[in-house]
């Protein structure tokens, strides 16, 4: 097994593709009985990070601008109106709120900075013109690097985010074509692949990935990892589910750390240029988080995401340090 891994290795390292069933046999590996594999499949993953990535680390920073009674049915969203959890419900907050939480991450060393606001999407230049403003104040103010996470889009307001600074737009898949009909019934995958092409027609960079733990198959975790490489998605955030009480998936039993680590590995080898992204429910991988950093991970998400709590700024930083990265300007 360790001569089929190097092999695949040297075939990405060398700039080729490895296919669904190379891939197959790496996320089949045995995390109890295969852990001298396992072992040799992360450090071939940090040899192919280093390559074509290198030791620059990106720390990207979310705030929920506007929260609670989204239409939309995502079985494990805290803030859909179709479930009663206690999520916090606000409308967009103020210019001044923004600003300064803006300013106060990029003095801490964050990289990038994106509002994200809950319901379906933007559909009218109108709704796109109030959230362009922020944008355009937050060019003036600030250096940060502009993410934008708003829903489903039309082009024309795409193009309006553009225009206000807006230089990526964050979009998740969140799992594969055919599982996602157990997760949302109220929109498509189709519906979410539109926006991620409209993104791109516009000229805006894509961050997108999904949820680990929803229920998917580890085959369901490769498609959504080839789905992403198809669509040329440079940015890839991990979340691992944070079960909410109030959701559907609030029972539902967390895949175990080194799964999600082997997990990590793999996308590294059918993503070999991307970002791969630690983003929510990552604490629960504990000392587990400094393996991931040594088998593909190459960003995270930062402080609070949303309605489940991160970690620190200053504490990332300093583990990521201790891991051989530094932190991008």
């Amino acid at each position: 097994m360790e001569k089929f891994i190097e092999n695949l290795k040297l075939k990405v390292l060398n700039g080729e593709d490895i296919s669904i069933d190379d891939a197959r046999v790496l996320i089949e590996l045995d995390i109890e009985k295969q852990k001298d594999e396992i072992e040799y499949l992360l450090k071939s993953a940090n040899e192919i990070r280093k390559k074509f990535c290198g030791d620059g680390f990106n720390l990207c920073t979310i705030t929920n601008a506007k929260s609670g009674h989204c239409s939309e049915d995502c079985r494990y969203c805290a803030q859909s109106a179709h479930y009663k959890t206690n999520t916090p419900i606000y409308d967009l907050k103020s210019k001044e709120e923004v600003i300064e939480l803006a300013k106060s991450v990029e003095k801490e060393g964050a990289n990038r900075f994106s509002l994200v606001t809950s319901g379906k999407g933007l559909f009218s230049e109108k709704e796109g013109e109030e959230l362009a403003n922020l944008y355009r104040e937050l060019t003036k103010d600030t250096k940060l690097h502009l993410c934008a996470s708003h829903g489903i889009l039309t082009k024309e307001v795409a193009e309006q985010l553009k225009k206000s600074g807006v230089k990526t737009y964050h979009h998740n898949l969140e799992t594969s074509r055919e599982f996602y009909p157990q997760i949302c019934t109220t929109h498509s995958y189709q519906d979410r692949i539109d926006t991620i092409k409209i993104c791109k027609e516009v000229g805006l960079d894509v961050c997108s990935g999904g949820i680990f733990g929803l229920g998917e198959s580890r085959e369901d975790r490769l498609k959504m990892g080839f789905e992403l490489k198809q669509l040329e998605i440079t940015s890839i955030p991990l979340n691992f589910l944070t079960a909410i009480e109030g959701t559907p998936l609030e029972n539902m039993k967390p895949v175990a750390p080194l799964e999600i680590i082997k997990t990590i590995a793999v996308y590294r080898f059918i993503n070999p240029k991307a970002y791969l992204r630690y983003a929510g429910g990552r604490v629960q991988l504990g000392e587990l988080q400094r393996l991931g950093l040594n088998s593909g991970i190459n960003s995270a998400l930062t402080g609070n995401f949303l309605t489940t709590t991160g970690t620190t700024i200053e504490s990332d930083k300093k583990l990521l340090e201790e891991e051989g990265f530094f932190l991008e300007k």
